[in-house]
């Protein structure tokens, strides 16, 4: 089959589409052969080897290379073959998953463990379904499990136009949550077609200095301080990290977009007024199972800002990392 391949750290030009073996499923996997897939920070941050810490801490990350070579963890596709010991899933299936694991999405095949699957949703295209996984799953996590988020309060989201952002706009106002999102200029219509009851043009205005206070702070950006951060909440508010932060140029750097989290965890057993948390996503058919009932009932439609093919994949990651890509950027695979 035909995948991307990635031997070492560096830049997107290191990515080769290559002929490699099709993988064969475990007793607990589904092989699914990949319509979609879509481009997250983790992709990059996994090519660039960045931050360092990363390398020592996180369990895709080896010292000199990613312990798997094929990149992409988000899939939409159709099952070909199961393991001995699945049971909700047959051949011809249409699932979407997060395939964070072994192997890559960035492949015409991919083996995902049946726990990380679920139903396709059947009013998106797999294009659309394959912006859905590891953002969705973030955005709803963040919001309904980590923040405990309920209807009638206000919750900041910052950098509402990204590939998380838009799905946490969307999922705010579902959970009857009044939403603010910060974006910029460009990007001011998008959000506010999402559902935002407000948005916050951060070229144009100053949200820790604009006054509101907020439940929850959900940040996805990491450019803005701790106390910064904090002082938008209102007391007993919930603070959630979720990374964010851009990929260094050239070497690496040691803690990169890790830096506003550490120090939160650090800070969260002292806050006294608000709480600290910080946001960690294992794949699970739950989650997505969840994501799928907002799906079919007209909640949450996922935004896709551009599409690349499988070949395509390094300029995708380019356009992701450097030219603010709003949404979600797709890579579609097989398109019969």
């Amino acid at each position: 089959m035909k995948a991307i391949v990635q031997d070492r750290y560096g830049s997107p030009e290191l990515l080769r589409l290559r002929d490699v073996d099709r993988p064969e499923p475990a007793a607990d996997e589904i092989l699914v052969r990949v319509k979609a897939s879509s481009v997250n920070a983790r992709d990059w941050h996994l090519l660039r080897g960045d931050p360092l810490l990363a390398r020592l801490l996180a369990s895709d990350f080896g010292w000199r290379a990613p312990r798997r070579p094929i990149r992409g963890s988000d899939v939409a596709g159709q099952v070909v073959a199961v393991g001995a010991a699945v049971t909700r899933f047959r051949p011809g299936d249409e699932v979407y998953a997060d395939a964070c694991g072994p192997d890559g999405a960035f492949a015409e095949y991919v083996c995902v463990p049946e726990r990380q699957a679920d139903t396709k949703p059947a009013r998106l295209s797999f294009e659309q379904a394959a912006a859905v996984p590891l953002a969705g799953a973030t955005a709803l996590l963040g919001l309904r499990d980590v923040a405990g988020l309920v209807a009638g309060q206000r919750v900041l989201i910052n950098g509402a136009s990204g590939g998380v952002g838009t799905f946490a706009v969307q999922i705010g106002r579902a959970m009857g949550a009044e939403v603010t999102g910060v974006c910029s200029t460009r990007n001011v219509e998008l959000v506010e077609k999402l559902g935002a009851d407000h948005v916050v043009d951060y070229r144009r205005s100053d949200f820790v200095a604009a006054g509101p206070r907020y439940d929850v702070v959900l940040d996805l950006v990491g450019n803005r301080g701790l106390a910064e951060l904090r002082s938008v909440l209102v007391p007993g508010g919930t603070l959630v990290l979720s990374g964010g932060g851009t990929s260094g140029e050239g070497r690496p750097t040691v803690v990169g977009p890790m830096r506003l989290s550490l120090w939160g965890m650090a800070r969260s057993g002292f806050a006294r007024r608000d709480r600290i948390r910080q946001l960690n996503v294992v794949p699970k058919a739950e989650t997505l199972a969840a994501l799928r009932g907002l799906i079919e009932r007209g909640d949450v439609t996922p935004a896709i800002d551009r599409s690349f093919p499988l070949g395509e994949v390094p300029e995708a990651i380019r356009y992701l990392e450097h030219d603010h890509a709003r949404a979600k950027v797709v890579i579609t695979v097989h398109q019969d």
